[in-house]
């Protein structure tokens, strides 16, 4: 009876020592499973989508029983179109950006938010200081309704500046190269961009004189978006797709040089200042660990589109889909991949 006894307690603690992985990760590829090819596209190159290059460089798709295809389409959208289209079953790409024209009835949802809050800076000639300073000056934008340019009259408003005090210049582009170009060659006096732009400018003699972020706005950044198509008929890849994308979050807070390598490699970049400010920003400073997709925040976008003329047509909880972020963290692997800390 003694024997037995002892037996049964190494039998038990030998089962709590065995790895947990297989039961706490329910989302990888099972053994002779075959992999499932997906496409997914990008609206834009910037340090923003860390996560994503990170995953992609790094194989954590595969572990999921995932064939990760991926292109970069410029601009939200045609991004959009892309996805409406089937072409692509997954889209990255700023909420902020993509928000307007989903409300507008393009078939898009938003399934998980690595990223909440704004990462745009706004840069000035050396002789502004101060955003009360641009008043008689100009910003530069991409285009008429696009991101920037909101984010440019939402400033305004901040400092009780109007379009006739500060001139919005739209020089075309669907990112940030165009606008700070225009501000190096003086065209314009002010410019918006994200990390790692921001050290560029600095270093080019230019005044970080505001941090967007302190608007106070409603903002989702980064986010992964998919169709009526992919969720109706491909749910399990979906779910596959958003727990990979956690596990990114997590390898790129515990390796960041690895996640710097995959900015590094996408933006074809190799100054180390300008990728740490990047990592700062994108794997520190706005990360959503659980993932979900805040609708308070969503619908804030939406009012400040129609604000400024968007033809709004859905609500912010027609265009969110959680139930896959929140299944993770039903499942317990939220809790397992983070050691219970899912606080942030």
């Amino acid at each position: 009876m003694k024997t037995l006894t002892c037996a049964v307690i190494l039998f038990l603690f030998a089962q709590l020592s065995l790895p947990r992985e297989a039961t706490a990760n329910p989302y990888l590829v099972k053994a002779g499973e075959a992999p499932a090819t997906v496409r997914v596209a990008t609206c834009a190159i910037t340090g923003g989508f860390i996560h994503l290059y990170a995953a992609l460089d790094n194989g954590l798709f595969e572990k999921y029983g995932m064939k990760v295809e991926f292109v970069s389409i410029r601009g939200s959208g045609i991004s959009l179109a892309a996805l409406a289209a089937d072409e692509v079953q997954f889209l990255y790409c700023a909420a902020d950006a993509t928000i307007p024209g989903m409300a507008s009835g393009s078939d898009a949802k938003l399934i998980a938010a690595p990223l909440v809050g704004l990462p745009w800076v706004l840069l000035a000639r050396k002789d502004i200081k101060r955003p009360e300073e641009l008043k008689g000056k100009s910003i530069a934008v991409t285009r008429p309704g696009d991101l920037t340019f909101r984010l440019a009259r939402a400033l305004l408003k901040k400092f009780s500046l109007s379009e006739t005090d500060v001139k919005i210049l739209t020089v075309g582009g669907t990112g940030q190269v165009e606008p700070f170009n225009a501000m190096r060659s003086g065209f314009a006096d002010a410019a918006l961009v994200t990390p790692p732009l921001d050290v560029r400018g600095r270093r080019d003699g230019f005044n970080l004189i505001y941090r967007l972020n302190d608007l106070g706005l409603p903002a989702v950044y980064s986010s992964l978006h998919s169709n009526a198509k992919t969720l109706r008929e491909r749910p399990q890849l979906v779910q596959k797709w958003v727990a990979a994308l956690a596990e990114s979050i997590q390898f790129v807070e515990r390796n960041p040089d690895k996640g710097k390598a995959a900015v590094s490699k996408t933006l074809k970049l190799n100054d180390a200042d300008a990728l740490q400010s990047a990592y700062d920003a994108y794997a520190k400073l706005l990360v959503n660990r659980r993932l979900s997709v805040p609708e308070a925040s969503v619908a804030g976008v939406i009012e400040v589109a129609r604000e400024q003329g968007t033809n709004v047509r859905r609500k912010a909880s027609e265009m969110i889909d959680n139930r896959f972020a929140e299944d993770l963290e039903k499942s317990g692997f939220l809790k397992e991949l983070w050691g219970g800390d899912i606080s942030r």
